[in-house]
């Protein structure tokens, strides 16, 4: 095989032992890692290739594990999550155990141990009595980052959005670094776990309260994913919640999960079983939506013309084409247009209230979101923009333009390992974006010129080099 090709062969192997996915740009950290481990082990590539294929090369595997992974996390990391667990999900679940008085979460994905015991501290702090009981299992398939989790060592740059009253509360100054209390430690469990096997005990089902997995879905191949999302799904509890990264979603309408949107944060829920009552329909409600109907009869003729006129970069006239309709009988893709015009003619707060109103009639409409996200973005509310952007890529994974506003405004603030896969993800996404999205999202620009965009961006931030 030719160089090129035992990469490739090494990435497929790693996609069916592991789990993982690595694209192109993770090609050269590929190819050092294949030339050490075969040069460790005094085999050609082709040869150490064969024998990871076919083998149960378990320590090999965890090895890999080692030098493949990147631990970038700290104690209360993204907060707004943590602020939703401890005032609307653990609220809950202290309500369904009251007769139990135990609560189990679980955080995939742990690395070195910050995130479990994020979650230990939240509940010790919302426990109603010190009799409950509370047990949270970290999972990580690196060894190496969960020997030093389980040290509940760790130094000031991993308390850097921890709370002051935290940090005097549950960690005590040793030296240089910082020990976490025996209390939180003891309610801890770490254990070394591949994402691609499955396991009876570990995820049986109805166990746990909360599960978190936070941006560790968007590295694993697809089989791998779906696999883990149903595992995670059965062993929650029913009413349990699933928390996960920016980068993850599972759509508007994941199997066995509610959508849930609390201060700018999007989780889910575990379906609860209905009785025999509730499950009747409630008379004469609305089936609820998150993609816009096709457009009424009255309606589509004005809506067609007017993105035409969008399309020949005629917005003027195109807004007082739009402008001129009642407001009475239009769809929500009417509304959506008349947003996108007044927001390109500057009347931000006009645009603003469109979009509300059509999140207030469905929460669940991406589309919306994102124009939303855009208006605020123009005057100057950037993070709460951020946090719509966000919800509109997690309630359609497949929307580009989210994901591309995202990278452009990590970009913005330097903060490149957050752009990077904010961008590759929109390049992939670009390829098949609807046409009428790219109009109306793309602030003019088609989409080689958007590809190109993003491509550029990428380079900047130095994913090709």
């Amino acid at each position: 095989m030719t160089p090129s090709a035992e990469v490739t062969r090494f990435r497929s192997v790693l996609a069916a032992k592991l789990g993982w996915t690595f694209d192109d740009n993770d090609m050269r950290q590929l190819a050092e890692v294949l030339a050490k481990r075969s040069a460790e082990h005094g085999l050609s590539h082709a040869r150490y290739l064969v024998r990871l294929a076919r083998e149960n090369w378990d320590d090999e595997l965890t090895t890999l594990a080692e030098d493949l992974t990147i631990n970038e996390t700290y104690f209360y990391r993204h907060g707004e999550q943590f602020r939703v667990l401890a005032d609307v999900a653990l609220p809950e679940r202290i309500a369904a155990r009251s007769s139990q008085r135990v609560l189990r979460m679980l955080s995939v994905g742990c690395s070195s141990g910050e995130e479990a015991y994020t979650l230990a501290i939240v509940a010790r702090e919302v426990q109603p009595g010190a009799d409950w009981i509370i047990s949270v299992q970290g999972l990580d398939a690196n060894p190496a980052v969960l020997q030093r989790a389980r040290t509940g060592r760790y130094s000031t740059w991993s308390l850097r959005e921890t709370p002051d009253a935290i940090r005097q509360r549950y960690f005590h100054a040793d030296g240089g670094e910082f020990e976490l209390d025996a209390t939180i430690r003891s309610t801890v469990r770490f254990q070394q776990y591949n994402v691609a096997n499955d396991d009876e005990v570990l995820w049986r089902p109805d166990q746990y309260d909360v599960v978190f997995c936070r941006n560790l879905l968007m590295y694993l191949t697809p089989q791998v994913r779906e696999s883990l999302i149903q595992r995670m799904t059965r062993a929650l509890s029913p009413g349990g919640y699933l928390f996960l990264g920016h980068t993850d979603s599972l759509g508007s309408r994941p199997d066995g999960l509610e959508p849930q949107h609390t201060r700018q944060t999007f989780y889910y829920r575990r379906q609860q079983p209905v009785s025999r009552l509730d499950a009747l329909p409630p008379v004469a409600a609305p089936a609820r939506r998150h993609v816009p109907e096709p457009p009424g009869p009255v309606a589509s003729g004005v809506h067609d013309r007017a993105m035409g006129l969008l399309l020949d970069e005629r917005f003027a006239d195109a807004l007082r084409l739009i402008e001129a309709e009642p407001m009475d009988g239009r769809t929500p893709r009417d509304v959506l247009l008349h947003a996108v015009l007044l927001a390109g003619a500057g009347r931000l707060d006009e645009a603003e209230m469109l979009c509300r109103r059509l999140l207030d009639a469905d929460g669940l409409y991406a589309d919306a979101h994102h124009q939303l996200a855009v208006c605020l973005e123009g005057g100057a509310a950037v993070d709460v923009a951020i946090g719509h952007y966000r919800l509109a890529a997690y309630l359609d994974p497949d929307f580009a333009m989210p994901r591309l506003r995202l990278g452009l405004l990590a970009r913005r603030r330097g903060e490149n390992r957050i752009a990077v896969p904010e961008l590759d993800r929109a390049l992939g996404l670009l390829r098949r974006e609807r046409d009428e999205r790219i109009a109306l999202f793309g602030g003019g620009f088609g989409r080689i010129a958007l590809t190109t965009l993003c491509r550029a961006e990428l380079d900047a931030c130095g994913a090709y080099r």
